[in-house]
């Protein structure tokens, strides 16, 4: 048969058309593999996605949100302390947190017979590097995890619990099946100098943050926009906090997350297919950024991370 098939003038009758069927496939089949690593990366993307949420210091694990007032900050079970800890193996006078008054730096010294630890030391007192300085100072009760973090210039105290409940029952997030269609090309027009752009928070603060510029992009037969920040100043992509008309139906009510690589020859890639969900969604102790005002597109993005808490 494969004679028949390298020598045209011994084909049996109807090999021809079988070997147009063959060339079809094997045409049709090169567009197909595209598909299939396209849709391996996004599955890779996901697994990496969950994996974070489920992780140590992934969002289920916060249960905690203390913001603190300048001087002693007593923590530990005991209700009467300012920062009131619930879980395993937490006395009920752990310590005391003081903020100086400056507001510049936080300080803790623990209370005798109680354990806290840091990086598997005991502590007896220390400054704490909250996280706008680098990597946090974590303190350790028990399941317990606490470090001081800084926004719109306040500082508080995080909680994180290993044995949170929502860690526990945790079913997976939920996702859009995967269309290639929502991943775009868009224009990029650069500011003629960087802009600050106002971006509200659940805390009701509006931060300036530095945008680059808009990225013109089409979708659904109609052009729309958005405006990406620089999450920080030394920012190797592009941050952009959006709503469509999913939100509060399909996905979460206040908007998602994208990251994109930094613009090259003019044009930023939008994948939609890797719009996430805040980690407001996962608990109310997080400080979310919310949509700018122009990042709300009138146009519904069936592509992405669902809501968790909305189950049809």
């Amino acid at each position: 048969m494969l004679h028949a098939f390298l020598n045209p003038g011994h084909r049996p009758p109807g090999a021809v058309h079988r070997l147009v069927v063959v060339a079809m496939v094997v045409t049709l089949g090169r567009p197909a593999a595209a598909d299939t690593e396209y849709l391996r990366a996004i599955e890779h993307w996901r697994q990496e996605r969950e994996t974070r949420l489920r992780a140590d210091d992934g969002w289920l694990t916060v249960t905690g949100l203390h913001w603190l007032r300048p001087g002693a900050n007593r923590f530990g079970a005991g209700k009467d302390n300012e920062i009131v800890l619930a879980g395993r193996d937490v006395p009920e006078r752990a310590g005391v947190l003081t903020l100086s008054i400056a507001g510049g730096e936080v300080t803790v010294e623990v209370a005798p017979g109680a354990r806290v630890t840091t990086g598997g030391r005991p502590v007896s007192k220390m400054a704490l590097r909250p996280d706008t300085r680098g990597e946090p100072d974590v303190l350790a009760i028990g399941p317990l995890r606490l470090f001081v973090i800084e926004r719109s210039r306040r500082l508080a105290v995080r909680v994180r619990d290993l044995e949170a409940p929502a860690r526990r029952t945790f079913k997976g997030p939920r996702w859009f099946p995967v269309r290639e269609p929502y991943r775009v090309v868009g224009r990029f027009v650069a500011h003629a100098t960087p802009r600050r752009l106002a971006v509200p928070n659940v805390l009701g603060v509006i931060e300036q943050m530095e945008s680059p510029g808009t990225v013109v992009f089409h979708l659904a037969g109609r052009e729309h926009r958005l405006d990406p920040v620089y999450e920080t100043p030394a920012a190797s992509e592009l941050f952009f906090i959006f709503r469509d008309l999913t939100a509060g139906r399909d996905t979460y009510a206040s908007g998602r997350f994208l990251y994109a690589e930094l613009p090259r020859d003019g044009t930023v890639v939008l994948d939609f297919n890797k719009a996430y969900t805040p980690p407001c969604a996962f608990t109310r102790f997080a400080t979310c950024p919310l949509p700018p005002a122009g990042n709300r597109l009138r146009v519904r993005v069936e592509a992405g991370e669902l809501d968790p808490r909305i189950r049809h």
